[in-house]
């Protein structure tokens, strides 16, 4: 078995090959295909996808989108009507989880965009796992996924399924494929994530789980629960043939350390992976760095905007050839889910031009830039991660809001940190990050030269579960939900401030 699975997936690793080493005209092939299929839709009529012959007309005829200018569309199509966006009826959508605003989104998954992005994207990244494992032997146990749940007939929209992303893509798993992994699919799909934990810990205990995929932050909730329902010291003592976790949605650095004692052998693997609602982007193709691979032949055309054109009212974008290295861009991509020229909200950094690597920076409403500091999520997680290990502590979340300057102080940013298990002395901690964070940015470092322009921060350690309570009282509690790192506003860590 385990010498045919390799053999599959060796076909893939030459895909793999091939688009990284023909990236442009990779790109052109997947922006030509979607508007050939797109051309007889009511977009592709609207804007003459047919006429279309170089991307200079593509960006010339389209503006940029976003949800809110695809909205009522996606509703229709929710609906059952057909050939709006994408040829045909639509009936598979996934709920974006709106880390940026408190709306859901339902972006279309058609069945194009299942199979040529979502899971060949999979295969990409298991492809990559295997050529990086010493001895893998994933395929002989089984999977755990940590995932949320699907909603049949959701009401006013009859006949579509709606959920998170990871949840709408195993439904349509194939049975043969589903036995590899675990929990099974009517405790996979519960809507009831807490309970869905439980029942994972009791069930799973007794199998021979191999690999986990799914975010790190319910990750760490999950492996809790297994060692205080065990009675084990870590993971491998429960798991003993497990290789890898897979991770995505949030940056895996402030994680590190916790997930070290999890697993303690140098030999465990651990691979990010960049597969949002919209799509499936990007995998980590080395695990020695931690930077992604860009799936460039998965049905997606990439265009990318500078961060100095983000506010603008009309942003010019850039194409892949003219990225630069260690610039911030917001990344702007077309599918074959009807998304065209759409602005995901992701910032992303470029690692390298051959092949194309990338890091994701944060959010482009997930900064804070209240006094021209400019501070991302990778500046916080790398500062707060380097803080965490000098004191010998561990992270568990945190959220970062500006203090915004009155006529007789001056400005900043608060933090709320939760820490695992021990916490460390809030001023020192306060003090040394605040430092750190100040060789990472050096916008930060010239805004806090001498307390001119922006105080200290200002540390308020979190009792444990507080970010836990937070999301249950807003009713987020799912395997896609996350808690906001930065903010250029106060509304979130007031909220969390008030159950401190």
């Amino acid at each position: 078995m385990n010498a045919i699975w390799a053999q599959y997936l060796k076909l893939h690793r030459g895909q793999i090959r091939q688009f990284s080493n023909y990236p442009i005209d990779t790109q052109w092939q997947q922006l030509d295909t979607i508007l050939r299929r797109a051309r007889n839709t009511e977009w592709g009529k609207r804007y003459k996808f047919g006429e279309i012959t170089n991307v200079n007309q593509w960006q010339d005829r389209l503006p940029l989108q976003d949800y809110e200018s695809l909205k009522e569309d996606i509703f229709r199509m929710m609906r059952g009507e057909k050939d709006i966006l994408w040829p045909g009826r639509t009936k598979y959508f996934a709920k974006s989880s709106g880390t940026t605003a408190d709306k859901s989104k339902f972006i279309p998954i058609t069945d194009e965009n299942h199979e040529d992005c979502h899971v060949k994207g999979g295969w990409r990244s298991v492809a990559i796992m295997y050529e990086n494992l010493e001895d893998p032997r994933i395929v002989e146990g089984k999977t755990m996924v940590i995932l949320g749940s699907t909603v049949h007939d959701l009401e006013g929209y009859l006949g579509s399924i709606v959920g998170d992303v990871s949840a709408v893509i195993l439904q349509r798993t194939p049975l043969i494929a589903q036995q590899r992994l675990f929990p099974p699919l009517e405790i996979a799909l519960m809507s009831n994530f807490e309970e869905k934990l439980e029942i994972m810990v009791r069930t799973g205990v007794q199998e021979d789980i191999r690999m986990v995929a799914g975010s790190p932050t319910w990750a760490l909730v999950l492996f809790k629960k297994v060692l205080e329902y065990t009675g084990k010291q870590n993971i491998l003592e429960v798991w003993p043939n497990m290789q890898i976790f897979v991770h995505g949605a949030v940056s895996f650095i402030p994680y590190k350390a916790v997930f070290a004692e999890f697993f303690p052998d140098p030999k465990f693997a651990y691979q990010e992976i960049y597969n949002a609602t919209e799509g499936y982007f990007g995998v980590q193709s080395d695990y020695g760095t931690e930077d992604m691979l860009l799936i460039l032949d998965n049905s997606i055309y990439y265009e990318f905007v500078p961060m100095d054109e983000w506010d603008k009212e009309d942003p010019k974008t850039i194409l892949l050839q003219d990225v630069e290295l260690n610039k911030h861009y917001a990344l702007i991509i077309t599918t074959n889910a009807g998304l065209f020229r759409y602005q995901i909200g992701d910032t992303v950094m470029f690692t390298c031009l051959l092949p194309y690597k990338i890091k994701v920076t944060g959010r482009t409403k997930q900064f804070i830039n209240a006094f021209g500091e400019e501070v991302m999520v990778s500046n916080t997680d790398k500062a707060l991660q380097e803080t965490a290990e000098q004191f010998q502590v561990q992270v568990s979340d945190y959220t970062v809001a500006p203090i915004f300057q009155s006529r007789d102080g001056k400005g900043g940013h608060e933090w709320i940190i939760e820490f695992q298990d021990a916490d460390p002395d809030r001023e020192a901690f306060a003090e040394a990050l605040d430092k750190k964070l100040q060789t990472i940015n050096s916008d930060y470092e010239a805004k806090r030269f001498c307390d001119m322009a922006m105080k200290r921060l200002v540390l308020h350690i979190a009792p444990k579960n507080t970010f836990m309570q937070w999301l249950r009282q807003k009713n987020k509690v799912s395997a896609q939900q996350k808690v906001p790192r930065l903010s250029n506003h106060r509304l979130h860590l007031e909220e969390i401030l008030k159950i401190l």
